[in-house]
Order: C-alpha cells, then structure tokens, then sequence
C-alpha cells in the first residue's frame, strides 16, 4: 500500500487544477480517496469530529448488505433448481448459478450509475461522493432476477439522474435512489417485476421447467385470494419459518428476513441507522395488521399480523430503505411519526389494493416527500412548548 501510495502522490499535480490532467481532477479525487483516508483538516473555525466520514458510512452499510446478497445468490439458484425438478441440488451449485445470474446486474448498475456520477463531478467541478456504493448494490437486490439488464441500466439511469443530480447529487435527494429505480420499472415495465414467473430464472422462458411449476410469492398468494374472492389464502411456498429463512422466490436480497436481521444488527451496533424508524415501521406495520383482523372483510385481512413483517420487502424496506439518513426525518419525535406511518401504509395498500401487493415501495417514497414536513411541525411544536415555558417563568 506505501507504494501505491508513494504513485499517487507521485502523479497527483498533474490532475490538481492547472495540471497537465488538471480537467480530471474530481475522477483522480474519488479514486484517490476510495483507497486511502483523505487528508483533509480544519483551517478555521471549531469543529468536533470523528473517524466516521461518509466513506466509511457507506462501506459498512454495503457490508451490512453482504448476507442479503450472498444469499439472494443462493436462493436464485436453489429456486431455479427447484423449479426444473432438482430437488437435492448442492449448496455451492445453487450459489455459483445465482452469482452467475445476480453479477451482471451488479455490474450494469454500478457501471452505468458510477459514470453518470463521475461524469456529473467533472461538469460541476464537484467532488465525487460515495453515496452510490450503497445505492448502486442496492438497486440489484429489489430487482428480480430475470430483469433484462438494458432496463437495469436505464432504471439506474433514470434514479441517478431524476433523483439525485437534478436535486445537487449526495444528501440533497428527497427521494431515495434505489426505490426510484423499482418504481420506474414497476411502472415503465410491469410485466418484468411483477407476476409469478419474473422471480425464478428462467421461468419465463420455460427453460426445462417443471409442469404446473409456480414462482408466486407469498404475496401474490395473498392477493390472489383476495382477487378471487376466496374464503382462504393457500400458501404455495412454505409459512412463516420459509418466509424467516427466505427459500421461497422474490427480489434477489429481499427473501431472507435472517439475512436482514444480521445486517441490521451491523447498521444497529455500528450506529448508521436509526433504530427509532426500524422500530417504528415493524409497529405501525403489525398495528395495521391487528387493525385489519378486527375488520376481517376478507381472506388477506384475517392472516395474523406478524405475517406482514415476513412477506415481501417489508423488513428489507425497514432496515435498508427508510433509514437512509438523507431521506427520512432527522428529528427524533419525527422518525417516529415517519417510520409508523411507513408501515401504515405498505400494510394499507397491500391490503386494499390487492393488485398492487407490494406496498413497501410506495409507502417509503411517499413518506420520503413528506419527511420534511413532519420534521417543521415537530419543530413548531417544540418553539410552541418553549415560548409557554418562558412565558410560565416570567
């Protein structure tokens, strides 16, 4: 590393403004500071800081990502191999095929995301941020396995673009970056996320499939039921423990919720996330569900509540979704508010709606445009509760 260092340094005023490569500054920048520490300090004024700058935050949320995406990379192939009638494939079989199946999709998002960044840094001047180490892993994980990589890149495109840049790129977003990109495909290109034969590969093309063989989800079992006006859901992959385990199909890292619960232990311990809106959002989820069993209209409605913390994205969007730092609320009383209204809402118009069973999505970036105005009345409230303390001491 001192040699690669001594490299750097070596070639570093030929890209400082007014240098031969001087146009390059901010690209040799970002790789320069992705390998080592910058060593950039303090001039004027007083301030407090610590090891922890944005490059460190966002490594350690991309290794809390880590076990959801070693074992998405499982799960596509056992699903795969379930799906042709292989029931005893081995462990490392179904991992090299889903790592196979899931790289690609890694590699388009990264690459074209990355370039846009690099590309938006060099016509500003700006600063290269690390903020799309974490969004560029997880666009691959909400996405299911079978989606053409052309709409992997453009989906990334549309998110790093719309969603960031124009609103001046790192922790100026309103929306978050990953969601945006499911949204443009949900809503741009139903058919390929969504259904019960996108989740599988090759489903959808019948590549050796098992007769009568079904990709649904938990989710889409659910709704079914409730679109067919049937007195009881039958469940096509498993229960609650299957659904924990995450050997069922769905989105590349959103199945197992074991995996989930690992990575938010790191965002926890490590203090990246905000446990305030992991709380919250399994409460205003399962309170949802409770509400609804004492409706009980439906099939959907009488499922016990805790179901709806296991199935689908729920428990992803929890840990890894509504606690992005940028686009939730920042004070404490509002990452309440927010977080509760979260799961609200994705239980709401699962249930409601059952042709649109997924209601993470919806419910975080709905949340995401009205985080800030739940942080100027939760700050309202307060100047409001201070003015009548000084006004009681007078």
């Amino acid at each position: 590393m001192k040699g690669l260092r001594r490299f750097l340094d070596r070639i570093k005023p030929d890209f400082e403004p007014g240098g031969r490569f001087g146009r390059l500054h901010s690209t040799f920048d970002a790789f320069e500071t992705f390998l080592f520490v910058p060593d950039k300090t303090t001039h004027s004024g007083s301030h407090i800081r610590d090891a922890m700058d944005l490059k460190r935050t966002m490594i350690i949320v991309v290794l809390a990502l880590m076990p959801c995406l070693l074992f998405g990379m499982y799960n596509v192939g056992l699903q795969h191999f379930r799906a042709i009638g292989v029931a005893d494939a081995a462990l490392w079989s179904c991992f090299w095929f889903g790592f196979l199946k899931v790289l690609p999709i890694i590699i388009v998002s990264y690459v074209v995301g990355l370039g846009i960044e690099f590309i938006s840094a060099q016509i500003r001047g700006h600063e290269v941020n690390e903020g799309f180490l974490v969004t560029g892993m997880l666009i691959p994980l909400v996405m299911p396995v079978d989606i053409p990589l052309w709409m992997v890149a453009v989906a990334t495109a549309f998110s790093v673009i719309i969603g960031k840049e124009v609103f001046g790129g790192t922790g100026m977003n309103i929306f978050n970056p990953a969601l945006l990109a499911r949204a443009f495909v949900f809503f741009a290109y139903t058919p390929y996320i969504s259904g019960e034969k996108v989740w599988i590969a090759g489903l959808t093309k019948g590549e050796g499939i098992v007769d009568g063989f079904s990709g649904a989800t938990p989710l889409g079992d659910a709704a079914s039921a409730v679109l067919n006006h049937t007195k009881e859901i039958i469940w096509t992959q498993g229960g609650p423990l299957e659904w924990f385990l995450g050997t069922m199909p769905g989105s590349v890292g959103e199945t197992s919720k074991l995996a989930i619960l690992i990575g938010a232990v790191i965002l926890l311990w490590t203090g990246i996330a905000s446990w305030r809106i992991m709380l919250s959002v399994f409460a205003g989820g399962y309170l949802m569900g409770l509400l609804f069993n004492l409706i009980g209209l439906n099939a959907y409605m009488d499922i016990p509540a805790y179901y709806h913390l296991l199935m689908g994205g729920f428990a992803f969007g929890a840990v890894f979704m509504a606690t992005d730092p940028v686009t939730g609320s920042q004070t404490n009383t509002g990452k309440y508010i927010y977080g509760l209204l979260i799961g609200v809402m994705a239980v709401l118009i699962r249930v409601v709606n059952p042709g649109y069973p997924e209601g993470m999505m919806l419910s975080i970036l709905l949340m995401n445009a009205v985080a800030p105005l739940i942080d100027y009345y939760v700050v309202q409230a307060n100047i409001r509760r201070r003015t009548r303390r000084l006004k009681t001491v007078k």
